[in-house]
């Protein structure tokens, strides 16, 4: 087995930061790999290291995991995701690998998500060290594609989970153990210096300086290390694939597949694959040097995707892998659906078209990033139909495939000066199923800039054209292609401030569509090991979730006679809930979400203890009183200490501005030792 060594890293202010290294067996010199989250590596992430011992054992690589700066057993403070002072302190730590006896110098950089940010920031800093990087499930648009912002809309669904649990776990101590002496009182630093990194994501809200600072779009050519991204069709985070590989100017690769936000090993839907031998084929070639023609492979591996009927906890999604060339592919072109050449379930004249919005339209959608359950995948879109206008085109004669960004370019007015254009683009199934195949939305007041919004002047009538989020899709000869269009994506987006009816003209209006016209050139097929089976499978099992259970797995319980941390919800039971509710008396639609669960203690690791658990709603008659509020816990016992975090949050919008209340309940053995409380009225800014 590999060896684990646990260091501390300083930093040039005299911070130091915790890491683990896991090295090969041999002798040694080797490429080191680093992994950076905030994650908590000793505990609540400890199930990640089977995946660092494959990296050393099968390929030869040390492999570092670290504790950014305030998290975990690191020293400091944690002010927000992704700071400046992370960046810097990351090159610090590359120049660190790089220099020490064992290491060749060749550093590589990879992770999921929060990991996969960084990979990305860190790479647009260009430290000579760093050859490679992957990013998994990451973005290159830190405003509106992440779990901040939705197309101009604050995300709801997400205020119940990462934008709250950070604070809750940025709460607990450092591992005692590790941390060694002092890790009280840096608890206690912890806490009293812990601020609720969501208060500062509220106030910005359009594309400021704030949210250009770590997004790669801002400059696609500040990156010169390999990079391969890794993407896929159920992620929040697909948009960041085909646009970044198409401006960057390093070596490249992508890697699209079925997956949802969650381990790529055994997530659903599948089908799934062995992510480690991909990752070392990339890291041979650009971290050794090892000329096993990746780089002469065509730039994208694809999972093409075909008609699949709709389904909450669907296990795999129906196509083939394939390779294509580069992006955008030779045989793409752009079909134009006009909206005047179908037939709508509104009205059967031409138009125009008036809804009247509704503020819970979307929930059958759920949420823009699925992953383990609660956050499953889109059902049958017939009941939101039912509040949408709804557009489509005759049954198809013959397949017709589609990848990449379809775009809506419409004429709407509307009825108040702040409202949303929603679309869904759907595949109905002759038996009348609607599948979602994608989905897009505009806060109408970001139709000019995300920098500066401007409200609309009711009853004009305004051109607006927008993207969906990039997909793969086939429809299959007898299917009909068809277009929702609403007020809004709930509980996925916050609904808008008043009520609202908007009027669609479809003279002029269309949806263009990236239609593939044939098969690929490429008639090599892509050669994918399938996941491992044995204990060592080098998956994501166990650990704090991205996105409450969405990333690679809360561990939700576990078997007492082996001690594993078990994979991510992938079951329902009492340990995961998911509703919607429906109040006639109340007026409103509620959202119901959680999971909970325990770890028993295993050897270095704590027993943990977790719960995360809210809902999210929104009233019938005027959309812009909803609300948001839930709860999450943690509780680790170590020898030294148990230690428990709570917070309560709870963010109330009417149409001006958004209610948070936050509290956080800090105990220590069982008695309470700390309690912290804020309030904030957060002006709405054009949302």
């Amino acid at each position: 087995m590999p060896r684990l060594e646990h260091v501390k890293i300083p930093m040039a202010d005299g911070v130091k930061l915790s890491a683990y290294l896991v090295f090969p067996d041999d002798g040694g010199p080797w490429p080191a790999v680093l992994e950076a989250l905030p994650y908590r590596k000793d505990d609540l992430t400890l199930g990640y290291k089977p995946e660092y011992e494959r990296l050393a054992s099968e390929g030869g690589y040390a492999v570092c995991r670290l504790d950014v700066r305030g998290t975990g057993s690191s020293q400091g403070r944690a002010v927000d995701e992704y700071p400046r002072q992370e960046q810097q302190d990351l090159v610090e730590v590359i120049a660190w690998l790089a220099g020490q006896p064992w290491c060749t110098g060749a550093i590589g950089m990879y992770g999921t998500s929060y990991s996969g940010f960084n990979s990305i920031q860190i790479a647009m800093e260009r430290p000579p060290q760093l050859k490679a990087i992957i990013p998994i499930f990451a973005t290159d648009d830190r405003f509106g594609d992440d779990v901040h912002y939705y197309g101009g809309a604050k995300k709801q669904l997400d205020m119940i989970d990462y934008p709250a649990y950070m604070t809750a776990m940025n709460a607990l101590p450092p591992s005692p153990r590790i941390y060694g002496d002092g890790w009280r009182e840096e608890w206690e630093r912890r806490v009293i210096g812990n601020e609720p990194w969501v208060l500062t994501w509220l106030e910005h809200q359009r594309f400021d300086d704030y949210w250009k600072h770590g997004s790669l779009l801002i400059d696609y050519g500040a990156i010169e290390a390999a990079t391969m991204i890794v993407a896929g069709w159920a992620d929040g985070y697909r948009n960041n694939s085909l646009r970044t590989l198409e401006r960057l100017t390093c070596p490249k690769r992508l890697l699209f597949g079925p997956w949802a936000h969650a381990s790529i090993e055994d997530s659903d839907p599948g089908p799934n694959i062995d992510i480690v031998a991909e990752h070392l084929r990339w890291w041979d070639r650009w971290l050794k040097g090892i000329d096993n023609g990746i780089d002469r492979e065509p730039e994208i591996v694809l999972f093409a995707r075909r008609s699949t009927p709709p389904s909450p906890t669907l296990k795999e999604y129906r196509g083939d892998w394939r390779f294509e060339q580069s992006w955008p592919v030779d045989r793409l072109t752009d079909a134009p659906f006009e909206l005047e050449k179908t037939r709508t379930l509104a009205s059967s004249d031409a138009g125009p078209d008036a809804l009247q919005v509704r503020g819970d339209t979307g929930w059958t959608a759920w949420i823009s990033c699925a992953g383990g359950l609660p956050w499953g995948l889109p059902d049958d879109q017939r009941p939101d139909e039912a509040f949408s206008l709804v557009y489509q085109w005759e049954p198809l004669e013959s397949e017709l495939e589609i990848l990449g960004h379809p775009t809506l370019e419409v004429t709407v007015s509307s009825s108040a000066p702040i409202a949303y254009l929603d679309a869904k683009l759907c595949d109905v199934f002759p038996d009348g199923r609607s599948s979602l195949v994608t989905r897009g939305m505009l806060n109408l007041a970001h139709r000019d800039s995300r920098e500066d919004p401007s409200p609309l002047e009711p009853g004009r009538p305004y051109r607006v054209s927008f993207p969906l989020e990039v997909t793969s899709w086939i429809f299959e000869e007898g299917h009909t292609i068809r277009l929702d269009i609403a007020g809004g994506d709930w509980p996925n987006a916050w609904p808008p401030p008043e009520p609202v009816t908007l009027t669609i003209d479809r003279t002029g209006s269309v949806m263009t569509l990236p239609v593939i016209d044939g098969p690929s050139p490429v008639t090599q097929r892509p050669t994918l090991s399938p996941p491992r089976t044995d204990e060592h499978v080098g998956g994501r099992h166990g650990g704090a979730s991205e996105h409450m259970g969405r990333q690679d797995g809360v561990p939700i319980s576990s078997d007492a006679s082996t001690g594993d941390v078990p994979a991510h919800l992938v079951h329902h039971g009492d340990d995961v809930w998911w509703r919607i509710e429906h109040d006639q008396l109340a007026r409103e639609t509620r959202a119901v979400a959680g999971s909970a669960g325990v770890t028993e203690a295993n050897g270095d690791r704590p027993r943990i203890d977790e719960r995360y658990e809210g809902h999210v709603a929104v009233s019938y008659d005027d959309p812009g009183l909803s609300r948001a509020q839930g709860r999450i816990r943690y509780e680790l016992s170590w020898p030294e200490v148990t230690a428990t975090s709570e917070l309560r949050h709870r963010t109330v919008s009417d149409a001006n501005a958004y209610h948070v209340e936050i509290e956080l309940i800090v105990s220590e053995n069982g008695e309470q030792r700390w309690t912290r409380r804020w309030e904030r009225v957060i002006p709405r800014d054009h949302a």
